[in-house]
């Protein structure tokens, strides 16, 4: 199923601008904090747990309030950026995430219904397939499954994925494909609801 979310130019410009006057008034950078603090640490909970999750969010924010002098305006929208900078602190835990993955696929089936926050959002939940699910993921290389959570948990499209990690959108593609292509075989040939569908912009 594709998924395209519309582009909120809007919100983009007046986190930039947001951005910029922080650079002179550091309490501006308050707006960026309380616009995207939920989004990022959601994303965090989802792969490492509610617990780290708060450190993962107030690290990020940390980060990019010391690095908001490196951000360019003209790129528009923050998401990306805070998402990479968010997404690279989770790699410092990626044994933790592991763990994680291998912790949720001893769960019992049962466990997974309803959308259980501890598996990776409904998209990532694949019914009663939840525990392989999650044995696959802990299975992927960390670049694949980083690709494949941005766009799965974070929404991003590809052109915000390849923003977000410093990588060409051809390069998330393919990482992407061989992420669904892993996980499909891991699930023998089954095709979980998260595979999100979606052709490059």
């Amino acid at each position: 199923m594709a998924h395209h979310r519309p582009p909120d130019t809007g919100g983009d410009a007046s986190d930039a601008a947001a951005i910029v006057r922080s650079r002179r008034e550091p309490a501006a950078f308050a707006e960026i904090f309380h616009r995207h603090f939920a989004a990022i640490h959601g994303y965090a909970a989802r792969r490492l747990g509610v617990d780290a999750a708060d450190d993962i969010a107030a690290e990020t924010f940390l980060a990019a309030f010391r690095k908001r002098g490196r951000f360019d305006p003209a790129r528009g929208t923050v998401r990306p950026w805070l998402y990479g900078i968010a997404t690279r602190l989770i790699g410092l835990h990626r044994r933790a995430e592991g763990r994680r993955y291998r912790a949720l696929a001893r769960t019992p089936a049962e466990r997974f219904q309803d959308g259980h926050e501890d598996v990776v959002t409904a998209r990532v939940t694949a019914g009663d397939a939840g525990a392989d699910l999650a044995d696959a993921l802990a299975r992927l290389p960390r670049g694949d499954r980083d690709v494949l959570l941005l766009v799965a948990l974070a929404d991003l499209s590809y052109e915000e994925v390849g923003q977000a990690l410093g990588l060409k959108t051809g390069t998330v593609g393919s990482r992407l494909n061989r992420a669904r292509r892993r996980l499909r075989e891991s699930l023998g040939g089954t095709n979980p609801a998260l595979i999100v569908e979606e052709t490059p912009a």
